[in-house]
């Protein structure tokens, strides 16, 4: 494995960043067993230094804990770090539609003007900066028209508090309503080698329209990255203790799809994670995958995926694997 980190572009908002981003939901805390600030701080700065600029975070990952951390972390470089945070999961009013509850506070959908206008500054405090490089949507809210949306998210952007916009969480009307707004730089949405739905649905789109995509759960919460076998435990509130996902039995086929690929892996000095990292960066219309991570281990075995260029030949036998070893996941 050899060569630099891929930048890319974030749609056409002249925002630039390294293909490979960090994702702090698990940094947060919150669905994931809890959280170790200094080792969560020290992930995401072994990250920067390793070439990663994309960091991205949510108010709603331990309700604004991921973004103080983010925050605590990127002190003193802040240059080096493009920030996507999120609006639209909010605690501050019960407007909008009920989501779920976290640490006993009802959390609704809300994506009214005021609302984000009020979320902007909560996050930019949090963070410790006067500016977020791109401002996503986290989830939709069907009782506020998009229009309205879009036009706070433009104002903001028009202020210089926020450098580009996206969407995460959308159907194919709602993306075709953001792109129809002309404002629309990138969506941010589900895939992974078992999550492929938006290949056909909205790819095809955001292709077509100069709109990037973001990837998020691109190791599928950790099951293809080759480290979880059959007799992992997960504790606490970690999400996929009670996941059908995480069943015994895909757990072994994960494990079968792992030792399939290992040849590619071992061709390349690299690890299951990071071939399946690469992987989904090779996708037509993936621009950025983002990856979770923990402590500086984690994080600079996913930066290096960044480096990663799997050949013609590699990626058939990925998709091979896939094929035989990955079909009718449940969960």
């Amino acid at each position: 494995m050899s060569g630099e980190q891929s930048i890319r572009e974030i749609g056409r908002s002249g925002v630039r960043a390294s293909a490979v981003g960090l994702g702090t939901w698990a940094i947060g805390g919150w669905m994931w067993g809890g959280t170790d600030e200094a080792e969560s701080i020290a992930a995401i700065q072994a990250s920067l230094d390793a070439g990663v600029t994309l960091i991205d975070t949510a108010p709603a990952y331990g309700l604004g804990r991921s973004e103080e951390i983010v925050g605590k972390a990127v002190a003193g470089r802040r240059d080096r770090a493009v920030i996507a945070t999120k609006c639209g999961l909010v605690w501050h009013t019960q407007e909008g539609s009920h989501f779920f509850d976290q640490d006993g506070k009802p959390v609704h959908r809300h994506l009214g003007r005021d609302s984000i206008i009020h979320e902007v500054e909560q996050s930019l405090r949090r963070l410790g900066t006067d500016y977020i490089d791109l401002y996503i949507t986290h989830w939709q809210d069907a009782t506020t028209p998009i229009e309205e949306t879009v036009a706070a998210l433009e104002a903001l952007r028009q202020a210089g508090k926020i450098r580009a916009i996206g969407a995460s969480n959308v159907g194919r009307s709602e993306l075709e309503q953001y792109i129809a707004t002309g404002s629309l730089d990138a969506i941010q949405e589900r895939f992974s080698m078992i999550d492929r739905g938006i290949e056909a649905d909205l790819l095809p789109l955001t292709i077509a329209n100069g709109v990037s995509t973001l990837s998020y759960s691109s190791l599928a919460l950790g099951l293809l990255s080759g480290t979880i076998g059959p007799g992992r435990v997960f504790p606490g509130d970690d999400q996929r203790r009670d996941n059908p996902r995480f069943s015994v039995a895909n757990r072994r086929k994960a494990e079968e799809f792992a030792a399939a690929i290992r040849p590619v892996a071992e061709r390349h000095g690299a690890s299951i994670a990071q071939v399946a990292i690469a992987w989904t960066l090779a996708r037509p219309g993936v621009t950025f995958a983002l990856c979770g991570a923990r402590n500086p281990a984690q994080a600079l075995d996913n930066a290096r995926a960044g480096t990663l260029r799997l050949g013609p030949e590699d990626l058939a036998a990925i998709d091979a694997a896939i094929a035989a070893k990955l079909a009718n996941m449940d969960g």
